[in-house]
């Protein structure tokens, strides 16, 4: 009886030891999609002698203050709102030098910092969850501003263009979104990120998946089942363009080429030869602006 006892107390142990680390490890996990990291702006559009307005709005969500410039071109010209990658900022990634161009074809563009990033205020990140309804915060500053809601387009960069197709998928009168180097699955991401920022080791991480994705939910009301930019982009009836780098070690170009497959008929695609992650424009900048102009031209007509 005292044998049997020692092993009923022994597996109970190992039960519970085991449940202790899934459940850390899942913590660890689902900590990890809130965390990004603030970076202050390091250009201004006066660099450029654009002409701008410091702005700030409220997240659709209404729980955060967002910070960012807008940059007139012409009036009855779209309105391109930039979205930046997880822990980027409104003035990163060459963002200005891009909009800059965009300008001078007439676009006017709105850059803002997502929350928690930059300027915004908020002090966690949401993987893209909550951050949608920040770019839809944006939109509807635009619309008050007295922007036609129909002349309203999305720029989206890394995280930033996932977050632009669940966004457009929620607002019907977005009418353009040009999704450069998008995730299609965020879920497909987490082992690479979570091997990135975390020891554990990478060959049992999706076993933890699951157990991340529920403490997402429970402790911070995130739904990382709902980031899926290749199923939102099926509710988009526009053609949208994409843009991936096939050397892209951050966000394979594949899942790029999956976005795209499951949009619209007519939509476009660009995947540029030995490109890393979100360098298009760096790299190609003439094509890059050349590709982008002509297909919101596309969209909204040239004048």
């Amino acid at each position: 009886m005292a044998v049997k006892r020692v092993l009923k107390w022994g597996a109970a142990s190992s039960l519970t030891l085991a449940l202790v680390v899934y459940g850390y490890a899942s913590f660890l996990i689902a900590s990890g999609v809130t965390k990004a990291e603030r970076k202050a702006q390091d250009d201004s559009p006066a660099a450029y002698g654009l002409q701008f307005q410091d702005v700030e709005f409220i997240s659709r969500k209404g729980d955060v203050t967002l910070r960012g410039w807008f940059l007139p071109g012409q009036g009855n010209k779209p309105t391109v709102i930039f979205v930046h990658g997880i822990s980027g900022k409104r003035s990163g990634d060459q963002a200005l030098s891009l909009a800059a161009r965009l300008i001078n074809k007439g676009f006017n563009v709105l850059l803002f910092d997502l929350r928690a990033h930059g300027d915004s205020d908020g002090d966690r990140i949401s993987g893209g969850y909550f951050e949608r309804l920040d770019v839809l915060g944006a939109y509807d500053f635009l619309v008050q501003k007295g922007v036609p809601p129909d002349r309203i387009g999305l720029l989206g960069f890394s995280m930033g263009a996932g977050v632009s197709l669940l966004a457009a998928a929620e607002e019907p009168a977005i009418r353009a979104v040009v999704a450069d180097s998008p995730f299609a699955d965020v879920s497909d991401l987490i082992v690479q990120e979570t091997d990135r920022k975390t020891d554990i080791p990478k060959e049992i991480i999706p076993a933890f998946v699951p157990g991340a994705k529920l403490l997402a939910k429970l402790l911070y009301d995130i739904d990382v089942g709902a980031l899926i930019p290749e199923d939102a982009v099926k509710r988009l009836p526009y053609p949208i363009l994409v843009i991936h780098g096939t050397a892209d070690t951050r966000i394979p170009f594949e899942h790029g080429v999956r976005v795209y497959k499951a949009a619209h008929p007519e939509s476009r695609i660009w995947l540029v030869d030995n490109v890393k992650h979100t360098d298009a424009f760096q790299d190609l900048p003439d094509q890059y602006v050349e590709k982008v102009v002509d297909y919101f031209e596309s969209r909204f007509g040239t004048n």
